[in-house]
């Protein structure tokens, strides 16, 4: 593998890999489709990880059937959503303050690349206590197409004034690292659901268990 300082580039996912939020986001998706009637499965819970907001709402209608009511579901999950953090937080993952010690040293430019909504995703980092950390973040309103096309990780090399071969992606999900993967940057899959999803290995170059294992992996 190479090392930290190879990179021009890190460029972070955010749900799974900075924050644990997929876990959060799975309770209030089982809990609004309990409401209205629905099994949302762990396997299907885990297959919406990823997707932009509108891909995973047309996912659940073309399960589920044109009569799903995805207004009443959005207000529903939000609410069990907000329920939950304004109890727990939002947990930031395992190595994510070291690695970012690492490449703030290391003086490598950073920025965050979300399949959220740029507004949703400041309340999520707000939440978690890392609101000031990000100076650089592309979210699915800068883009026209959400992971897993390749868009926002291009934009996120533009934005940095680098070229996306020379930086390092790291992500949790496959939607995640199939879209850097298009994009041609050097992938760091993480998975944040084990047993993990095997088409992660065909899109990833490196796959570690958490951000602490990467670091160590540099360092070694």
């Amino acid at each position: 593998m190479p090392k930290l300082s190879d990179f021009a580039a890190v460029i972070f996912d955010m749900d799974g890999l900075v924050l644990d939020t997929e876990s959060i986001c799975r309770h209030a998706w089982k809990m609004a489709a309990s409401t209205m009637g629905y099994d949302f499965t762990d396997v299907f819970c885990e297959s919406l990880s990823g997707l932009s907001s509108e891909n995973g709402l047309a996912k659940i209608v073309s399960t589920f059937g044109t009569a799903f009511n995805t207004r009443e579901f959005n207000a529903l999950s939000e609410q069990h959503w907000y329920d939950w953090v304004n109890a727990h937080g939002i947990a930031v993952k395992t190595g994510f303050a070291p690695l970012m010690a690492s490449i703030t040293t290391l003086n490598i430019p950073y920025c965050l690349a979300t399949n959220t909504r740029e507004k949703d995703a400041r309340t999520c980092l707000t939440y978690a206590g890392l609101s000031e950390t990000f100076p650089v973040i592309l979210s699915r309103d800068d883009v026209q197409h959400g992971k897993p096309a390749p868009d926002i990780f291009l934009a996120a090399a533009e934005r940095l004034r680098v070229n996306i071969v020379d930086c390092l992606v790291l992500e949790d999900s496959y939607t995640g690292v199939m879209a850097a993967d298009k994009a041609g940057a050097y992938v760091v899959g993480v998975p944040s659901v084990w047993p993990m999803d095997e088409r992660m290995r065909l899109h990833s170059t490196v796959i570690v268990n958490d951000l602490t294992e990467l670091l160590e992996s540099f360092n070694a």
